[in-house]
């Protein structure tokens, strides 16, 4: 499932913002705990912001489980907004 291009970037914004270690120019590719200095904490707080700025249903643990790139996020949520 493919993000439209307007959804993926506002992930990218938030996925930016949200980062402790913000890169000058953010890839897919990224990892976001090597790359961008994500915790798990910060990964919980990126989940809710998500879900609420994409009005998106709770993700349970499960869901998110292999989600460690840029890429990814974004495709969950394309995932979910399409569900």
């Amino acid at each position: 499932m493919t993000a439209e291009p307007a959804v993926a970037a506002r992930i990218r914004d938030i996925v930016t913002a949200m980062a402790p270690q913000p890169p000058a120019e953010l890839a897919d590719t990224q990892r976001l705990i090597e790359d961008l200095g994500y915790d798990s904490l910060r990964l919980m707080e990126l989940t809710v912001v998500l879900e609420r700025s994409f009005g998106l249903p709770r993700y349970r643990p499960e869901d998110l489980r292999g989600v460690l790139r840029v890429g990814q996020v974004i495709d969950l949520v394309a995932r979910t907004e399409a569900a």
